[in-house]
């Protein structure tokens, strides 16, 4: 006898935002991955990455890379390296502290950073932005500033 699936109502609230979130970002992140996999072999994780480059326009501190993203500080270091062999950021020394290292877009980073940023408002749109309005963009906004917040602190 097959099992009757919760219904919103009979669920907690709590639990189910929390589900809501939890699938949102699997479903999306999956749909996003492959596209971009596809049109410009680039994971989501690289993008996410030239995401973070193209909105600073000053070179940012690897470290900073690694507090801003998704990514362990490891994961930032092989997605940076694999970047820079394909001629998209170059690292420097931070002027700021002989230890560590800046990174930045090249000219060839920007162009395909563009590409690929068309390409996730392409995908993304009749699954996310195109379904809901200003007020429920903002919510989620909203919403993940507070999430985050309460991980910085």
């Amino acid at each position: 006898m097959p099992k009757k699936k919760l219904t919103q109502t009979e669920m907690p609230v709590a639990d189910h935002a929390f589900y809501g979130l939890v699938w949102a970002g699997t479903v999306l992140t999956d749909r996003l991955d492959r596209a971009l996999s596809k049109a410009h072999d680039l994971p989501v994780s690289w993008f996410e990455v030239l995401l973070w480059l193209a909105s600073s326009p000053d070179p940012v501190p690897a470290s900073v890379l690694g507090n801003s993203t998704m990514l362990s500080r490891s994961q930032v270091s092989r997605v940076v390296d694999s970047l820079q062999s394909r001629g998209l950021v170059t690292r420097t020394p931070s002027p700021h502290d002989a230890r560590s290292v800046e990174v930045s877009l090249t000219p060839e980073g920007h162009q395909l950073f563009e590409a690929a940023d068309a390409t996730r408002r392409d995908c993304l749109a009749p699954v996310f932005t195109d379904l809901l309005d200003q007020d429920d963009l903002q919510a989620l906004s909203t919403v993940w500033q507070k999430l985050k917040a309460d991980k910085d602190a």
